[in-house]
C-alpha cells in the first residue's frame, strides 16, 4: 500500500553512515592493494625502461667505429661470421675513489657468471674491469685507477697506443707515442681489441691536450674518459660474444646453409 515508502527512505537515510563505516575497511584494503601493485608495476616497468635506454645508448657510442668496420667487412668475401653482443646489468654498491687505488664494488658476482677481466661499461664508454669475483658481488678497478692500461686506437685513423690513468681527477695519458704522431685534439678513441680483453670500438675518451716537451722521446698526450665515472650508477657487463658462421650461399642450388641453430644448442 506504500504507506512504509517514506519511513524506509528515512531510515534508508540514517543507516547509510552506518554502510558506508561498516564497508570503510574493505575500500581501504583495496585502495592499499591496487596502490602498492601499481607502485610495483610502475617500478618493475621504469627499471626494464632503463636497461634498454642504457643498451641503446651504448650501442649508439659504437656507431662511428661500426661504419668504419662494415666498410672493411664489405671487402671480405667466403664464410664470415657474426658477432653477438650480450651484456648484463649491473648497479653500484661501494665507491673507493682514493687517489692511488680507485675501485667500486658491483652487485653482480658468480652467480650471474662474471669473470676476472670482464669489461665493464655505462651509456657513455669503457669504465674499467672486473678485477675479483666473489658470489654476491664483483670489485671494478676503473680507467683512472693508476694500475690500469687499455689498449686503443684513434677513431680517426687508426693510430694505435695504450691509455694509462693516473689518478683521480687527472686524465687518461697515451703512451709511447713520438712526436710526429698524428693525434689532434678532439680525436675519438675507441677500444682496439688487441689482447682480447676489450671488444673492438667501444668509446674511451677524447683527446684533450698534446704537448711535444723538449728532451723527451715521446708526446704528452691526455684524454678525458667518455665514462662518467664519478656519476655512473648502473653499469653494463660485456658477456663472452658468440661467433656463429654462415657459410656463403651455393650459385647451383641457390639455398643458404647456415650453422646458427647449432650454435644456438
Amino acid at each position: 500500500m506504500n504507506y512504509f515508502v517514506p519511513i524506509r527512505s528515512v531510515l534508508s537515510t540514517v543507516v547509510y553512515p552506518i554502510q558506508t563505516m561498516a564497508a570503510l575497511p574493505k575500500d581501504i584494503s583495496d585502495w592499499v592493494a591496487n596502490y602498492f601493485q601499481s607502485q610495483r608495476q610502475l617500478k618493475e616497468k621504469n627499471t626494464e625502461l632503463e636497461a634498454t635506454n642504457l643498451l641503446n645508448s651504448v650501442r649508439l657510442q659504437r656507431l662511428k667505429a661500426l661504419e668504419r668496420e662494415n666498410i672493411r667487412l664489405r671487402k671480405l668475401l667466403g664464410s664470415s661470421f657474426r658477432l653477438r653482443e650480450r651484456v648484463l646489468v649491473a648497479e653500484l654498491l661501494t665507491i673507493d675513489l682514493d687517489p692511488s687505488y680507485q675501485q667500486v664494488v658491483i652487485d653482480k658476482g658468480q652467480r650471474y657468471d662474471v669473470f676476472v677481466g670482464q669489461p665493464v661499461l655505462d651509456a657513455t664508454g669503457v669504465m674499467g674491469q672486473v678485477t675479483e669475483v666473489n658470489p654476491f658481488s664483483s670489485r671494478v678497478v676503473l680507467l683512472t685507477d693508476p694500475s690500469h692500461a687499455i689498449p686503443v686506437q684513434v677513431n680517426r685513423n687508426g693510430l694505435r697506443s695504450i691509455a694509462t690513468g693516473w689518478g683521480l681527477g687527472e686524465s687518461l695519458q697515451l703512451e709511447n707515442l713520438p712526436h710526429n704522431a698524428d693525434v689532434r685534439i678532439g680525436d675519438s678513441l675507441v677500444t682496439s681489441g688487441l689482447g682480447g680483453r676489450f671488444p673492438v670500438g667501444y668509446p674511451v675518451g677524447t683527446v684533450v691536450s698534446v704537448n711535444f716537451p723538449q728532451g723527451k722521446a715521446f708526446a704528452e698526450i691526455g684524454v678525458k674518459p667518455a665514462a662518467q665515472l664519478s656519476t655512473s650508477r648502473e653499469v653494463l657487463l660485456v658477456l663472452p660474444a658468440k661467433m656463429v658462421e654462415i657459410s656463403k650461399k651455393s650459385p647451383d642450388t641457390d639455398t643458404e646453409t647456415e650453422t646458427e641453430a647449432e650454435a644456438e644448442r
